[in-house]
């Protein structure tokens, strides 16, 4: 009878812990500053390089791939001053941009570890190609 009753119990707790909700998901965020440039085919000397107007930046995006580097996760929107920040799950991911026209950017693709709760920093150098 014991063993009957052992056997419910267990019975019972497996089908009541089968039941329970997954665990929350864990956190953290990958954040940068892009720079992009150059913006004109010539720079005279003493000459400051021209700032990106917003649209410049807003035409762009970080991409997340998972870490296979061939799924798509998600893009991350780069603000007026060359900002972008996203929360992402825990885990391993490959970053790039979206390659606008003949756009590219040194070191990318590359491979970021995303830790719960903490900030990952990725600042990224567009090169347009302008020469």
């Amino acid at each position: 009878m014991k063993l009957i009753k052992n056997a419910l119990f267990l019975l019972l707790l497996a089908s009541i812990t089968a039941c329970a909700p997954p665990p929350p998901e864990e956190f953290g965020t990958l954040r940068g500053h892009v720079s992009i440039g150059p913006l004109v085919p010539v720079m005279r000397e003493g000459e400051p390089e021209p700032t990106p107007a917003p649209e410049v930046y807003s035409a762009r995006q970080i991409v997340i791939y998972s870490a296979d580097g061939k799924t798509e996760v998600a893009r991350a929107n780069i603000d007026y001053q060359g900002n972008y920040q996203i929360n992402l799950p825990t885990g391993q991911y490959v970053i790039d941009i979206n390659h606008l026209g003949i756009d590219s950017a040194a070191g990318l693709p590359t491979t970021i570890q995303i830790e719960h709760q903490m900030v990952t920093t990725l600042d990224i150098d567009i090169d347009t190609g302008i020469r």
